[in-house]
């Protein structure tokens, strides 16, 4: 047995987890089930595994393993299913929002050594992979055949396709292509007692209940995905970026309004600031972007040849419209990917000015962008903490970076009051907490913010029927009286109206 003496109902409680788990024992029964090393058990290799890409939340593991199969899988989760033991999935780790991390005592289950793409079919735009499969190796396999992979997260060269999977993870193309769940067809998934189950089919639409589609953003509360069938793109014929410079933010907000209120789609509009575009410059050592430029925005278009060429000509109008200083134009693939490659640094190199900083993840309807950007400039000031803006302008996704130095006393309290008076903003602007980040526990306070009573509930319903007994990530999306009063008082004391029901999907 596991478990050390004393009475149990099977359930774990994340107070006294650690004192009814032998974790020496467990990790001796998990290297009967794994090859040798697969088995991460000490404490100076767990350091490794005590946050994701959100520093600001930390929990060391007792017991980290590192599955290769599904197999390997079903064998772990059937073990914490009888032993009564929570568990976490964790991909890559680049996540922003504390979800493959738990505050009480649970075995990791990395997935980052699941890295074969299982099957590749051409001829019905679909590719099979391992959870561990990262992002742009995806469309590696198949750019050759003309084919490539929609999604695109900023980290996609080092994020896991089970990760993504977990988040719902957007990027820079979201805008015209949708976010993970938009291009997931199928996925084998082990349930959190061990069965293996199929959501979803090998075709865009079947007519059961749409269980891929809840298990897709239910960031590993669900069980663990060990094989995702994802849909293939062709290649666009023609591509072309325009890089148009502001002498304010509120300008290239309006840029984005006309742009998209003309009817043109773009594939991608991404804003930097006058902090991240000098960051990039200096992580360069060259002039990229305008350095006295207040905003820069990226648009990407694509399609047929004659069709991108005419909505360049459209967008770079409305752009000088809205008060554009200059325009570049990339049509040629280097120079559109060093374009790219400014903005894809950007969280990069904001880290080399400030090695801690605290990324919020709010949206806003693009209408709102100019207002609310002032707001959280506003609230800057009044905290007396720099805010670095980097967003996916087109679709209202905000990324702002708190930056501020862990070693000064009460300074983590502050960061934490600005990033949720930023996400009260955009709920005010009729917005959402989380656009691609997810809820994880960084912003499961906030959720009760958004959701009544009875939505929550239901969510809950939802997972309970996967996890009855709630071992799947612990601690994760929903509320808790124990860690999450403070924020209910706050949110009875200043109710914003019409929050209650928004219906934002969180899954």
């Amino acid at each position: 047995m596991i478990r050390r003496e004393g009475p149990s109902d099977g359930r774990p409680r994340g107070g006294d987890i650690d004192s009814r788990i032998d974790w020496s024992r467990l990790a001796a029964a998990c290297r009967h089930l794994l090859p040798p090393r697969a088995v991460v058990a000490a404490p100076q290799e767990l350091l490794a595994y005590d946050s994701d890409g959100l520093t600001l939340h930390r929990w060391q593991p007792p017991l980290v393993v590192l599955p290769e199969t599904t197999e390997q899988v079903v064998a772990l989760v059937r073990l914490c299913h009888r032993e009564g033991v929570p568990f976490v999935a964790r991909g890559s780790g680049t996540g922003l929002s504390g979800g493959a991390v738990s505050e009480q005592p649970a075995l990791v289950i990395a997935t980052s050594r699941m890295r074969t793409i299982l099957d590749l079919d051409l001829d019905n735009r679909r590719v099979t992979v391992q959870p561990g499969v990262i992002n742009s190796w995806v469309t590696r396999a198949v750019a050759g055949e003309g084919f490539y992979y929609a999604p695109d997260p900023s980290s996609q060269v080092v994020c896991s396709i089970g990760g993504n999977v977990a988040e719902n993870s957007g990027g820079v193309h979201c805008l015209k292509y949708g976010v993970t769940s938009n291009h997931v067809l199928e996925l084998e998934v082990v349930l959190p007692d061990g069965t293996v189950t199929r959501l979803g089919g090998g075709l865009a639409e079947t007519p059961e209940l749409d269980l891929r589609g809840v298990f897709i953003g239910s960031e590993g509360t669900l069980g663990i995905a060990t094989a995702i069938t994802l849909r293939l793109l062709r290649a666009p014929q023609s591509v072309a970026v325009l890089l148009a410079d502001f002498t304010s933010m509120e300008r290239a907000g309006e840029a984005v309004r006309l742009v998209t209120a003309a009817g043109v789609q773009p594939a991608g509009m991404e804003i930097m600031d006058n902090f991240t575009l000098n960051a990039v410059n200096d992580l360069f050592g060259r002039e990229e972007y305008p350095k006295d430029a207040r905003a820069v925005l990226l648009i990407e278009l694509d399609g047929q040849e004659e069709e991108v060429a005419a909505a360049v000509e459209i967008a770079d109008g409305l752009c000088r419209q809205a008060g554009a200083r200059t325009i570049r134009r990339a049509t040629d693939p280097a120079d559109r990917a060093l374009l790219w490659k400014g903005r894809k640094s950007a969280f990069a190199a904001v880290g080399r000015i400030s090695p801690t900083y605290y990324v919020q993840d709010g949206v806003v309807p693009r209408s709102a962008l100019p207002s609310v950007l002032a707001a959280i400039e506003a609230l800057s000031r009044r905290y007396d903490l720099p805010v670095a803006n980097v967003f996916h302008a087109g679709d209202g996704n905000l990324h702002p970076l708190i930056l501020y130095s862990a070693r000064e006393e009460g300074e983590v309290e502050r960061v934490q009051a600005l990033g949720a008076e930023i996400l009260r903003l955009c709920l005010e602007a009729g917005g959402s907490i989380t656009g691609e980040h997810g809820v994880g526990n960084d912003k499961r306070c906030y959720l009760d913010w958004m959701f009544a009573p009875d939505d929550l509930a239901t969510m809950r319903l939802v997972r309970q029927a996967f996890d009855p007994r709630g071992l799947a990530n612990p601690g994760k999306i929903f509320p808790t009286p124990a860690r999450c009063g403070e924020s209910q008082r706050r949110q009875q004391e200043r109710q914003v109206p019409g929050l209650a029901l928004q219906g934002v999907d969180v899954f």
